[in-house]
């Protein structure tokens, strides 16, 4: 008999990364013939709060999905009301996202009414424990929510080792994030450029997500113009809007004359857009400063794309270097090279060809039944 299974995080018409593995997480669980269902937020960040410029989509909602939007994340009372419905409702697992401490006293607190039920299993899916960018509040807000779960799932190694400094007794493991196989099939790269309405007698490398300081961006920019590429009929795609200020960016793309030789699409990429950009190119760049798991690299998985990451968080766990791809350290000379390498070596059908095989380590079926387990 299936489980009544609530996933608790955004959901549509919330827009981005967490809603799309929420929404892709359910239908996981659905398929197997379990009742997952999704509690999101009626309020996720007050707009103050919010550096884009929406928190909704424009896409239509997913199919067979029930998406119910009750949560204010600001609101103590509401956490009250929810947390009771839900107590009431005797769900058989909650399984909640956690990936920043601002969300933690809502979280928490929603979860520790449910809990009176004495039915109603809590588990943790967290992305991070401590947030890529600091607040005096992190440490108590993060120990306020991971003391209402009752189990944990990690989807990078380094998250697991933080949180089992703090909860060493609670039951934890290890499962790393699966690929995304929602964003459409793959089409030739020559039809995606001509999509995207680029030059067909280009290749390209794609830098993909939302921009924040530690996405280092900065990084690969400095390293793409060492790397001497942009003299060889190579350019950068940078997809993604900018959550902080992109004056530095763009003074960088100017003090190192890349402004011919770098495609700008910065603004947020529907999901129904997103196949395009994975097509076009040749390699997908994270040259992040810090990191724990990523999306864009499953969404690579799917589209049978070599990686370049930087040896930082898990990014190193899921990209194995020399065989899909890339990991090097954050230095703007050794990803310049393994950049030139990629190119001059023509590594790009071995790399693909690798990714290929190695992408079945990361099948949903994995994180259900450590779920359901």
């Amino acid at each position: 008999m299936g489980k009544h299974i609530v996933i608790v995080g955004p959901g549509w018409p919330l827009r981005g990364g967490l809603s799309t593995y929420n929404e892709r997480l359910c239908k996981a669980l659905n398929d197997m013939g379990h009742k997952a269902e999704i509690l999101s937020f009626s309020l996720q960040y007050p707009n103050i709060l919010f550096p884009g410029k929406t928190q909704y989509s424009t896409e239509n909602a997913p199919e067979n999905t029930l998406i119910v939007s009750e949560i204010n994340s600001i609101n103590p009372l509401n956490w009250i009301k929810v947390g009771l419905k839900y107590k009431k409702l005797k769900p058989d697992i909650m399984v909640f996202r956690y990936w920043m401490p601002f969300m933690a006293p809502c979280l928490g607190t929603i979860a520790r009414f449910v809990k009176k039920n004495k039915k109603t299993k809590l588990i943790a899916i967290a992305d991070n424990i401590y947030p890529h960018e600091k607040h005096f509040y992190d440490k108590i807000f993060t120990n306020y929510f991971v003391n209402s779960m009752d189990e944990f799932i990690t989807m990078s190694q380094s998250v697991l080792k933080d949180l089992n400094e703090i909860v060493p007794n609670k039951p934890a493991a290890y499962v790393p994030h699966p690929m995304y196989d929602n964003f459409g099939v793959a089409i030739s790269k020559v039809d995606a450029i001509n999509g995207l309405n680029l030059d067909i007698n280009c290749r390209y490398l794609l830098f993909f997500g939302f921009i924040r300081q530690y996405k280092g961006l900065d990084l690969l920019l400095k390293a793409f113009a060492k790397s001497g590429l942009q003299n060889k009929k190579t350019k950068l795609i940078i997809a993604g809007e900018y959550y902080e200020d992109d004056k530095p960016y763009q003074e960088l793309i100017q003090n190192l004359n890349l402004k011919d030789h770098v495609v700008q699409h910065n603004h947020f990429i529907p999901n129904q857009d997103v196949y395009q950009y994975f097509c076009a190119c040749d390699m997908v760049v994270q040259t992040y400063h810090s990191a724990t798991q990523s999306g864009v690299t499953q969404i690579a998985y799917h589209f049978n794309k070599p990686m370049l990451v930087t040896n930082v968080g898990g990014l190193s766990e899921t990209v194995p270097n020399g065989i899909v791809g890339y990991v090097c350290e954050k230095n703007e000379n050794e990803i310049a090279a393994a950049l030139n390498d990629f190119y001059e070596q023509d590594r790009e059908n071995e790399f693909s060809k690798n990714v290929e095989n190695y992408k079945l380590n990361f099948t949903w079926d994995k994180i259900c039944d450590k779920i359901l387990g």
